[in-house]
């Protein structure tokens, strides 16, 4: 049975004999001497065993055959190099081994037979016995039996037998399940212990009980992506930024699915995390819902190894396996050929702790696990893949320390992003099991910005709940910490155990000796802050003063914010709670030094001090000072000084900095060009309670981009501190929004950065601020995914600048536009260049109106023809394309057909060559183009008919083709000819021709829109004929200007008579109508299946008599009609009279009525003013603008806005012929009833003066829920202005557009409408004011 596996090498088979069912023995008579006996069989040679329910020795058997020469026993298996079988049982004649006496020829070459064909039996029943036993357990719904944990070495070789055979068999799911079912009692007393030691932890608590992990724990937001470069900004700075920015997350235990996107297994994972976030917690819940067999069951073992535990035997030379005998009690069975067999993952969490060399270029090459080196240089070659390269591997990181683990060893590379807004709530609420108090916690959160944004890390949720909470339970009179230092300071406070003496009048701790500890642990705080370390050893804690015998006191006295850990095994380790709870004891350390040796300076002094500590920070690279800044400003504060000087018994005055720090440091706001530092300033000068620049900024503001334009450096940076600190999520940035410059988008450059997509067309930019907007993109690039810069004149030096953009690997953008950018052959060849490096995430690109010619569209093929490539809209309209560019992109359709789906190549010349070349590509069967423009494209009768054999031989995908302003004749006719038969029902669309909105299948075409073509009769029958099919769907039919007329016209309405319950609009705005098409259209309205909601008869030149058919039919099925626009008819005195019945018929529910421009007199306005005075309730829209209706009808009209029924929401009376008189009487109605309006219409009427003042009147009014107000050409003056200003600003609540153009407008009415723009209530929008010209 040959084998050559390497775990039989080591430990070969050993049986006994209660493991058979038949006795095997040999009677003395039958005592062989040294013997040799070949147990060889075929079926081992090539294949696993096979084992028949027939006879058990069909497969395995001895061939009798076998030379009995040299006397050996042979069994053709590695394992029987070192010792053969040995059966053992109460009789000792039983034994068979090498030492017996005698030869083969004292027991004979039969009675040997015998014996063997003997054990042959007893072995193959055996085998079978077990074999079936695994098969049984493979079965979903049988249990585990008890007494599998005992089974013997017999088994246990055999299971390492059928799992080799089932892998080799490519049946790895099987093995897994099996061998997991199978595991030895070792394997599973270890993963109880992880259970034991994962399922309670210490939230923040030093030595004082537990928590069930399960109970608090609430999943943190996990994003895929990143890279594991060096990233020493400030931590507290990358969360304020990535709070902003949302990912897609990934459950934390999936990290080792391989993802979709990736074509190997993942072996290692570095997840990065700013200090606190979660890391330690997530492995943790990792490790405890693996224990627990909720997740991963196909891991067997897991070993968390932290980094601040394997720094204590960094002088120790030890192999894998005695680390791990070490660290994991029970683990002693495990042997090194174990991990062949088992899967095995290692955890080594928190790498910045690492104190480790991390040699990987000169360590040695390790590859034995029982090889003893030292700890630095089993972790590198366990992370090359050098040591047991089958494990999986684990690894958390801070971001600074993440480069120390080379690319190359990391497959996937996620980050800890701490909580998402909901986990946050989640958490509160976990935390704080009185509802109503987690209730107000959350709001209290939310009131405050930076409270909010540094809640993404757990830790400090836990530092606001542990505050909040017990402020809020014992009602202190104080207000609640609305900054960070007010947070810690009372953090501070309730943790050193005063909040005792204060509220109970106890005093159990000493003061003397709490300050004196404090500022031990100040020191030490901030010496080690200055080296950049996390966790402390007892060395660390000896140059601070810190006696470490003594240590245990001070994490006993300042419980939660000074730690003492015990390493499992080795030693002691020291910590700070958490980065910033560090931080913030180094900043009260600093301050009470400085206040202790300055006690009697004057503020002056106190002013020095700040500003050289400003100074200091802002010239850290990576802003390692940034929150120690924060904290030490605050500090600075008489009021925050007051919460703690009892505990510090400061002597003497309290110090405050006063208004020269604020003043200090508006100033640099001013000078510095990082606006990442300047963002911190701005936090500083929260934390000293100043928002002056924020407040000047929102009234620039409110006057528009003019505004903006005029905006001082600093307040540039506040626009930016406002922006990114804005509770609505940054999504889109639109620099149009600002001012449109190279100069905004310069100082807008991190609230670009921070955005997914980045929307910079017609902005003005060129070199200097597309260079820094690469190199802003480039230092975070991962999360942007759109990037909009068309018509801005970058050239081909913009072009090579975006390259590097582009060429970047941790660049994941999908969009790109680029049009109108003067790119040309140069920049389209650098561009094609980034793109062949980094194919795999641009999905659409757009370089229309760009000089790219047939040179720059050849290279750009190349890149659509990598298999990487997931191009899928390429927009490259107007880049003077011919025929040799078609060839090229022909070629690459063919060659990688299966991800474009839109091309868009109008006004390019292509011609009928260039078009026969492309459906070279669109005839393959995949290609999967979906939209094709071809719009001016010189393309002729002989291109039409190449593009109709194309799309007949492939018809399954396109769904859109424009061949407007071609000399294609008649390609809808001959395309619809030969598709109407087609099986597939896949039509074409061809914009200004018939088929223009036809989709690929009937039952989902909805609109059909047909605007501005002229089809011939011919292709409308053909048309009528697909609408009259069943499938079809249609609801909206746009056929505004198209000419229809006579038999076509006839054919299109019997076709929607034929299957009329879908339609909901219909569009015949600017066909001339005659009577005999008014009726057809008339026939089909009166259907009682018709359901159409929307009819557009504008400009229609309806007469009479087709207008009377079409109110007829109106009347007959009035129900279901909600808009009716007649606009630019000639109404005659009848046909009003007419429409006056359709509206006061109660059954009739229109709620848009448009009469605009109808001619419609003052008798005319009567009636329809009658008959809505009938029926008021439903109308919600009425513009009877370009009539003459004059002050009399708008009398009239107002009874029915008086109406407590009437809902109306939009009043056009645009050239009305309205006065003042009118205006009165408009205005005393709405009055009446104001709550409904939201849009009133009353441009170019003579209004006047007094006509503004009776509308500011309504303005005024509380009630007045006005949006909208047009007053364009109105005559207005100053006065009328300045009442319409007066009012607003008594109601500025509602109104968000003002039209006051064309009037007469003076100096004094502008001033008043911009300082009505400097109230923070008014709402305004949008403000049209340009005067007479």
């Amino acid at each position: 049975m040959k084998n050559n596996a390497c775990y039989a090498m080591e430990s070969p088979p050993c049986f006994s004999s209660e493991d058979f069912c038949a006795d095997v023995s040999l009677t003395e008579e039958e005592s062989p001497g040294p013997s040799c006996v070949s147990m060889k069989t075929d079926a081992s040679m090539d294949c696993p065993f096979k084992f028949s329910s027939g006879d058990p020795s069909a497969d395995v058997r001895l061939t009798e055959n076998d030379p009995p020469e040299p006397s050996c026993v042979s069994m053709k298996t590695d394992a029987s190099m070192d010792c053969p079988f040995k059966f053992s049982s109460g009789d000792p004649s039983a034994d068979v081994s090498n030492k017996q006496d005698g030869s083969v020829s004292s027991i004979g070459k039969k009675q040997l037979g015998s014996i063997f064909k003997k054990l042959e039996d007893t072995v193959i029943s055996l085998l079978k016995k077990e074999l079936m036993r695994f098969k049984a357990l493979l079965s979903s719904d049988y249990p585990v039996s008890s007494g599998i944990e005992e089974e013997h070495q017999l088994r246990e070789e055999f299971l390492r037998i059928i799992l080799h055979t089932l892998r080799k068999m490519n049946q790895t799911d099987l093995a897994k399940t099996l061998q997991t079912k199978l595991a030895p009692l070792y394997v599973k007393k270890h993963k109880s212990r992880q259970k034991d030691t994962f399922q309670r932890i210490n939230e923040g608590i030093s030595m004082q009980g537990y928590s069930l992990l399960n109970e608090i724990y609430t999943e943190l937001y996990i994003t895929e992506g990143g890279s594991g470069e060096v990233n020493n900004e400030h931590e507290v700075r990358q969360i304020e930024r990535t709070s902003r920015r949302p990912e897609m997350p990934i459950k934390c235990n999936d990290i080792f699915k391989t993802l979709p996107a990736q074509d190997k297994p993942i072996r290692t994972v570095l997840t990065k995390g700013v200090a606190g976030i979660g890391k330690t917690f997530s492995v943790q819940k990792f490790i405890l819902d693996w224990a627990e067999e909720k997740e991963n069951q196909d891991i067997h073992f897991v070993f968390p190894l932290p980094f601040r535990e394997l720094n204590l035997m960094k002088e120790k030379n030890i192999s894998l396996m005695g680390l791990l005998y070490q660290f994991f009690t029970g683990t002693e069975k495990l042997r090194s050929k174990d991990f062949h067999d088992f899967n095995v993952l290692f955890i080594f969490d928190g790498l910045d702790e690492c104190r480790l060399p991390l040699n990987f270029r000169n360590n040695q090459r390790l590859c034995d696990a029982t090889e003893s080196a030292s700890v630095d240089v089993l972790l590198t070659n366990l992370i090359m893949g050098n040591l047991l390269p089958s494990a999986l591997l684990w690894i958390t990181t801070r971001p600074a320390a993440a480069s120390q683990i080379p690319p190359e060893c990391v497959d996937l590379i996620t980050e800890v992003r701490g909580f998402n807004d909901p986990q946050k709530d989640e958490y509160f609420r976990k935390k704080i099991h009185n509802e109503s108090l987690a209730n107000k916690i959350i709001t209290h959160i939310k009131s405050s910005r930076s409270l909010h944004i540094m809640c993404h890390i757990p830790v400090f949720c836990w530092i606001t709940a542990t505050v909040l909470e017990a402020m809020l339970r014992e009602s202190e009179s104080g207000k609640n910490p609305n900054t960070l230092t007010q947070m810690f300071t009372h953090f501070l406070i309730f943790q050193t155990k005063l909040k005792t003496q204060k509220y109970e009048g106890k005093c159990d701790v000493d003061l003397q000796q709490t300050k004196k500890n404090l500022l031990l642990l100040g020191k030490l705080a901030f010496e080690q802050l200055e080296k950049g370390n996390l966790v402390f050893y007892e060395e660390d804690l000896k140059e601070c003063g810190i006696d470490v015998r003594e240590a245990s006191v001070y994490s006993g006295v300042c419980t939660q914010i000074f730690r003492e850990e015990f390493g499992l095994h080795l030693g002691k380790v020291f910590s700070f709670m958490h980065l910033s709870i560090q931080e913030f004891l180094a900043a009260v350390y600093v301050f009470v030094s400085f206040v202790n040796k300055n006690i009697f300076t004057s503020k002056s002094k106190m002013q020095e001090f700040l500003k050289s500590e400003v100074d200091r920070a802002l010239q850290s690279a990576n802003g390692h000072l940034d929150l120690f800044l924060r904290f030490l400003l605050g500090l600075s504060l008489e009021s925050n000084q007051t919460v703690f000087r009892n505990l510090l018994k400061q002597r003497g005055n309290s110090f405050h900095s006063g208004q020269g720090i604020v003043k200090y440091i508006k100033r640099k706001i001013k000078e510095n060009p990082s606006s990442e530092k300047s963002i911190n300033l701005f936090y500083c000068l929260n934390e000293l309670n100043d928002h002056s620049l924020e407040q000047e900024v929102q009234i620039f503001l409110k006057r528009g981009k003019s505004g903006i334009s005029n905006l001082s450096p600093a307040q540039w940076s506040a626009l930016v501190f406002m922006l990114l600190n804005s509770e609505k999520e940054l999504n889109e940035f639109k620099l149009s929004e600002y001012y449109p410059s190279e100069e905004c988008l310069l100082r807008l450059l991190p609230v670009v950065t921070a955005s997914r997509i980045a929307e910079l067309s017609n902005c003005c930019i060129r070199d200097e601020g597309c260079d820094a907007l690469v190199t802003a993109l480039r230092s975070n690039p991962s999360h942007l995914r759109e990037l909009n810069l068309n018509t801005n004149t970058l050239g081909d030096s913009g072009a090579k600048l975006l390259s590097a953009l582009l060429e970047d690997p941790q660049c994941k953008l999908e969009k790109l536009q680029l049009s109108h950018c003067s790119i040309g052959e140069e920049g389209c060849a650098l561009l094609v260049l980034a793109l062949k490096s980094n194919p795999l995430h641009l999905e659409e690109l757009n370089l229309s109106f760009n000089k790219l010619g047939d040179s720059g569209v050849t290279l750009l093929s190349a890149v659509l023809m990598d298999p990487q490539c997931k191009l899928e809209r390429l927009k490259l309209s107007t880049c003077d394309i011919r025929e040799k560019g078609c060839a090229a992109l022909a070629s690459a359709l063919k060659s990688n057909p299966s991800h474009l789906r839109e091309l868009n190549l109008n006004y390019n010349k292509l011609g009928d060559s260039g078009v026969k070349l492309l459906c070279a590509g669109l005839v393959d069967q995949h290609c999967k183009l979906e939209q094709l423009w071809l719009s001016w494209c010189s393309i002729g009768e002989e291109g039409r008919a190449d593009l109709v054999l194309a799309l007949k031989s492939n018809p399954s995908h396109l769904r859109e083709i424009d061949l407007s302003y071609n000399a294609t004749g008649n390609f809808a006719v001959d395309l619809l000819y030969d598709l109407q038969n087609d099986s597939q029902h896949k039509q074409i669309e061809d914009c200004p021709a018939l088929t223009s909105a036809l989709k690929s299948n009937l039952s989902s075409l909805i609109e059909l829109n047909l605007n501005n073509t002229a089809p011939g009769d011919t292709e409308v029958e053909l048309l009528s004929a697909l609408l009259m099919d069943p499938d079809c769907k249609l609801e909206k039919l746009q056929l505004s200007c198209c000419c229809i007329r006579n038999e076509g016209f006839a054919a299109l309405v019997s076709a929607l008579k034929s299957n009329p319950s879908h339609l909901r609009e219909l569009n015949m705005n600017k066909n001339d109508l005659e009577d005999s098409e008014v009726r057809l259209l008339s026939d089909l309205l009166k259907d009682p299946h018709c359901k159409l909601e929307k009819l557009q008869l504008s400009c229609c030149r309806i007469r009479y008599e087709g207008f009377a058919a079409l109110i007829s039919a109106l009347k007959s099925n009035p129900s279901h009609l909600r808009e009716l626009e007649l606009n630019e008819n000639h109404l005659e005195d009848s046909e009003v009279r007419l429409l006056s019945d359709l509206l006061r018929d109660p059954s009739c529910k229109l709620a848009k009525l448009q009469l605009s421009n109808c001619y419609i007199t003052k008798e005319d306005c009567a009636f329809l003013v009658f008959a809505l005075k009938s029926n008021p309730s439903h109308l919600r829209e009425l513009n009877l603008s370009y009539n003459f209706p004059g002050d009399s009808i708008v009398n009239q009209l107002s009874g029915v806005l008086e109406d407590p029924q009437c809902k109306l929401k939009k009043l056009q009376l645009e050239h009305c012929c309205i006065r003042c008189g009118g205006c009165a009487a408009l205005v005393t109605a709405l009055r009446s009833n104001p709550s409904h309006l939201r849009e009133l219409n009353l441009n170019t009427n003579t209004l006047e003066d007094s006509g503004a003042k009776l509308l500011s009147a309504l303005l005024e009014d509380p009630q007045c829920k006005l949006e909208k107000l047009q007053l364009s050409n109105c005559f207005i003056r100053d006065e009328g202005c300045a009442a319409l200003a007066s009012a607003l600003k008594s109601n500025p609540s509602h109104l968000r557009e003002l039209n006051l153009n064309n009037n007469e407008l003076g100096d004094l009415g502008l001033k008043l409408l911009s300082d009505l723009l400097e109230d923070p209530q008014y709402k305004l929008e949008e403000l049209h004011i340009c005067p007479v010209l």
